[in-house]
């Protein structure tokens, strides 16, 4: 019965200490926040003139799996178009991201981003490290184990392909288009590390 009792107490403190503790041990959080300013490379017409600037923030663990973004302002694109229109605020756009970080700081993971037109068209974008050829995030991290760090110097680079059914933005018929796309951390120009 004894060892019963003291098998129950310590079950009941490692309960209570694990309480309340959203990050796991020996890992480092990244956040980011701000300015991203995306290049996109490839397409025809207007499929070529789709870059754009977003804000967004998220935060995740290391070695944990994608996490949401939190856009703080609309997408806005550069280019007047069939496609999207010039700062339209109307788009929507969902996403999700997944930051690791080493003891260096060294910042590596990946993200989705898609962005769907509200104008009546069907336009979707999706942009993603995911593709062929592979893509990735790079930066550096404030972070150490069990603290928050922010990302600077970010750099993420993959894939993009937008889908529609106007012929105005993809001639003869719609369709879609593909291409590779880098997005910069507060600044139109980065390279792929």
């Amino acid at each position: 019965m004894k060892k019963f009792a003291i098998l129950a107490m310590l079950a009941l403190e490692l309960a209570v200490c694990g309480c309340g503790r959203s990050t796991p041990l020996n890992t480092v959080t990244t956040t980011t926040s701000g300015n991203w300013e995306a290049q996109l490379l490839g397409g025809t017409g207007p499929t070529s003139l789709l870059n754009f600037v977003t804000e967004f923030q998220v935060t995740t663990f290391s070695g944990q799996a994608n996490q949401p973004l939190t856009f703080t302002g609309p997408v806005g694109f550069y280019n007047a178009g069939p496609c999207f229109a010039l700062g339209d605020q109307e788009n929507t756009q969902i996403g999700n991201a997944s930051f690791n970080t080493n003891s260096a700081g060294q910042v590596t993971g990946s993200l989705n981003l898609t962005i769907n037109s509200q104008s009546g068209n069907g336009n979707v974008l999706t942009l993603t490290t995911n593709g062929t050829p592979p893509g990735g995030v790079s930066g550096t991290s404030s972070g150490t184990i069990n603290t928050t760090g922010t990302l600077a110097n970010g750099v993420i680079w993959g894939t993009w392909k937008l889908t529609s059914s106007d012929p105005s933005c993809i001639p003869p018929s719609g369709g879609s288009a593909t291409g590779t796309f880098i997005m910069c951390q507060g600044t139109n120009s980065c390279s792929i590390p």
